[in-house]
């Protein structure tokens, strides 16, 4: 399965927010949002970095509350890993497990295109496998 069929299926929609609103608003808009993680865009769907829930917690611990009148930009992972439509399931697995991180966005001609979830890749991959089974069982008993 690929990053394309997974899109296809879940929609390309993504929730961004501009580097310049403070980490407050961030949190805010992933709580309303109910998400782990927003694109940072820099302009024309580019993508500038990314802000998870853990960024904000890390530095929410370290500076205490003051922390969330930040701005989103010095704090925001800027150099963001990034997968295409053509990868498969396993590819964004690899890099997902080795960078340590749940979100993965797509990029399409240098532009935004979708976001992937760890949550996305999980379910796609025991739907790959239940179908498997299923066409195992289904040759073993017409055999």
């Amino acid at each position: 399965m690929t990053v394309k069929a997974i899109l296809d299926k879940k929609g390309r929609d993504v929730v961004t927010i501009a580097a310049s609103k403070t980490l407050a608003e961030a949190a805010a808009l992933l709580a309303e949002q109910g998400i782990g993680a927003v694109v940072v865009l820099s302009g024309d769907d580019r993508i500038g970095g990314i802000l998870s829930e853990r960024d904000i917690v890390r530095v929410v611990g370290k500076e205490g509350a003051k922390a969330l009148a930040k701005q989103v930009s010095s704090v925001m992972t800027a150099r963001v890993k990034v997968c295409h439509e053509e990868n498969t399931v396993n590819d964004v697995m690899q890099v997902m497990t080795e960078g340590r991180f749940r979100h993965l966005p797509v990029e399409k001609n240098g532009r935004l295109d979708g976001i992937i979830s760890i949550g996305d890749v999980v379910k796609r991959r025991i739907e790959e496998v239940e179908r498997e089974a299923e066409d195992i069982r289904s040759y073993i008993s017409t055999a």
